[in-house]
């Protein structure tokens, strides 16, 4: 499975940015399509995820209110849109899948995609 993200940039606090995330060469039917993020000096976490064929979604607590995952199954692609950022938003955001739907671990990792956030 080969992932391409995209979308990110520099943003003001306070604005918003729209992640894109395809993904190419799955072939399993259940399985989760999300968003990690990596900052300075920090170890990579959970920011949101997608399961197909549900649809059901999950936040880590710091992003819950301000961020959407969204998808299209058909299409391999989930997006991250990502209102009212805060300069602690900013990192490398990761776009991964897992092969179940169900479970913590992810199996494929996209290239990153930088997003910063100004004061």
């Amino acid at each position: 499975v080969h992932l391409q993200a995209s979308g990110g940039g520099l943003v003001q606090a306070g604005g918003s940015l729209r992640l894109s995330c395809t993904a190419s060469g799955r072939t399993f039917s259940s399985y989760r399509m999300g968003w990690f993020r990596q900052a300075p000096g920090k170890e990579r976490v959970f920011v949101a995820a997608i399961r197909w064929p549900s649809g059901s979604s999950y936040y880590a607590d710091s992003v819950r209110g301000r961020f959407t995952i969204s998808g299209d199954s058909a299409k391999d692609t989930v997006y991250l849109q990502m209102n009212s950022l805060k300069p602690e938003d900013t990192a490398v955001y990761y776009c991964a899948v897992a092969k179940y739907a169900v479970g913590s671990t992810y199996d494929y990792w996209g290239q990153g995609t930088q997003v910063t956030v100004s004061s």
